[in-house]
């Protein structure tokens, strides 16, 4: 593709998991860039092992090999880099009805109005050898393009939760135009993972776009819960949960937009 470094894309009418099949090629030595394109997943990933189905053809489903310089405790910050890019791409295609997509902390791309757009999952393989490669990290992203058509089409547990850039448009949306726009997109993205400067202009750009912040949400980690109020993006991009005038920092774990009305 042109005016992008992410030449090398791989196409599947259908495929298990885009994540799980860069994971296996990054473990075979493939270079950072890789991207893998599927019109159907029959075991897509999601945060906790969710999965999320959908008409085959009807959404954007890849996920891309990158291998950052980065540390462990700025890692996350290319799930950052791969929502954000995503937010541009729509930005630069104006699916969604003229009103910019938001970011819930720390991986789900929502329409102005709250439903989920996209979803983002990050896999790292720290197995990399010293002295080799640097580790690899697989992130996939499943946008909602023209699928759902209406609420109707949708489960009846997820009315009301669920949107697709067609539903915000008023029209269908061009797969391809949104792929080739992401992927433009994305190449400054991950460039600025090299950098201090550059992943704490990431973190800038998460808390400019970020949902989050001013919402009551409880955060749900391995070892427990708790509930606060979302108040501010670190410089590290990391979230600050105000529990009872205490600020707790989250580092990574499932946060929960909890409805006070």
């Amino acid at each position: 593709m042109s005016e992008t470094p992410f030449t090398d894309v791989r196409r599947f009418d259908s495929i298990d998991s885009t994540n799980r099949y860069l994971l296996d090629e990054a473990r075979g030595g493939a270079p950072s860039g890789v991207v893998a394109v599927a019109d159907h997943q029959t075991a897509g990933r999601g945060r906790r092992g969710r999965t999320w189905e959908a008409p085959k053809g009807s959404n954007l489903l890849m996920s891309v090999l990158l291998r950052p310089s980065v540390g462990p405790d700025d890692r996350h910050l290319v799930t950052t880099a791969v929502a954000l890019a995503a937010v541009d791409a729509v930005d630069a295609l104006g699916p969604a009805g003229g009103a910019p997509l938001r970011i819930k902390w720390p991986n789900d791309l929502l329409a102005p109005d709250g439903r989920k757009v996209a979803g983002v999952l990050a896999e790292a393989d720290l197995g990399a050898a010293p002295g080799g490669p640097a580790a690899p990290v697989v992130v996939g992203i499943g946008i909602n393009v023209n699928w759902p058509g209406s609420d109707q089409d949708l489960p009846t547990e997820l009315r009301g939760a669920a949107a697709s850039l067609r539903q915000l448009a008023g029209a269908p949306v061009d797969r391809e135009a949104l792929l080739h726009a992401l992927l433009v997109a994305l190449g400054p993205r991950t460039d600025a993972l090299a950098t201090a400067a550059g992943r704490a202009h990431l973190a800038d750009d998460l808390r400019r776009r970020c949902d989050t912040l001013g919402a009551t949400v409880r955060v749900e980690l391995p070892d427990g819960s708790f509930t606060g109020t979302a108040s501010a993006i670190t410089a590290q991009g990391h979230l600050t949960v105000d529990v009872d005038g205490t600020p707790r920092t989250v580092v990574a774990g499932d946060v929960i937009h909890v409805r006070t009305d």
